[in-house]
């Protein structure tokens, strides 16, 4: 019989729900303990999913013997200390993105887990999307020809989005949407195609010193593809996102998401249709890596060459 691991959750909001419902479909994970400091927040989370052992402080958490691995879901301000400390009491480690708000704390979290030796992974979801599989296929196999160019284009009428409301994802320090939703795209585009560096960037933040960026423009390059970063608040139209691979044989798209298309100069635009078979789940990864089995995990590795990028595209500016 597979053993089934016992998980710890230290940070319940919005994001740290969905993956708890994700750990308690399973079967091979049990959540069995909580750590969240809003009570009405824990509450809500007791009486909606059952109620299981709660503590005041992660560190109380940490010392929970039974615990096999600990999501980190608490806002990236706070990711570091925890993840050190969680880290140090030999636990497996499942982390939000973006790993840190710095990069010099995410390289000390991605050295100290390789010492220790503990599993680390970061909850980035695009690689476990069919949709995201195919695009793989289709560059493997040369559809598109040498790759000319790769743009990135995000739109949203507010921010932060009305689902999102909290305390610090409209700050300055650790929220906004190039911290927020650019790590997903950077850690895309080192899957597809390699690690980008930043070169320029222009960001335009509002006179509140205390706010995020309200727009701004990035140019990288990975080795001889420039790469266009770009993002705009406030504007009058739908949110949308548009990830594009130019080729000189043809164009990827990945739309909102989820929606993939390509074109050709023969065909226009035609939308991909995905093969809901090729099965791949980060719940499937992790279980494979606590059983000591080849994974497919995104490392805090790759979460600090991401973390690299995304200080470089706010600090040039």
């Amino acid at each position: 019989m597979n053993k089934v691991y016992q998980v710890g959750i230290i940070g319940l909001g919005v994001v740290g729900e969905r993956v708890l419902k994700q750990f308690i479909d399973h079967p091979r994970f049990k959540v069995t303990d909580y750590c969240e400091p809003n009570e009405q927040r824990l509450d809500h989370i007791q009486k909606k999913y059952g109620e299981v052992q709660t503590h005041a402080s992660h560190s109380d958490l940490l010392n929970q013997d039974h615990i096999d691995l600990v999501y980190l879901a608490v806002p990236p301000k706070f990711h570091h200390e925890i993840a050190l400390n969680i880290i140090s009491h030999n636990k497996h480690i499942l982390c939000e993105k973006p790993l840190a708000n710095s990069t010099d704390e995410a390289r000390e979290m991605y050295e100290a887990a390789e010492n220790k030796g503990v599993i680390n992974a970061m909850n980035f979801p695009l690689p476990y999307h069919h949709e995201f599989l195919k695009m793989k296929e289709v560059i493997a196999q040369g559809q598109l020809g040498e790759i000319k160019r790769v743009e990135f284009h995000m739109y949203f009428p507010e921010w932060p989005r009305a689902w999102q409301q909290n305390n610090w994802i409209a700050t300055r320090e650790q929220g906004g949407f190039i911290r927020e939703i650019g790590p997903h795209y950077l850690h895309l585009t080192t899957r597809l195609i390699g690690i980008p560096s930043c070169r320029q960037s222009f960001v335009d933040f509002p006179a509140d010193p205390k706010k995020s960026e309200v727009g701004f423009m990035a140019r990288l390059n990975i080795e001889n593809i420039p790469v266009l970063f770009n993002g705009v608040s406030e504007v009058g139209q739908k949110e949308y996102l548009s990830y594009k691979i130019y080729g000189e044989q043809a164009v990827l798209e990945l739309r909102n998401w989820r929606e993939l298309y390509i074109r050709t100069k023969e065909k226009g635009k035609e939308k991909i249709n995905v093969n809901i078979n090729q099965h791949v789940s980060l719940m499937d990864e992790l279980a494979n890596a606590l059983d000591g089995k080849e994974a497919q995990l995104v490392t805090f590795e790759e979460g600090y060459q991401v973390q690299k990028v995304l200080e470089d595209i706010l600090k040039m500016s």
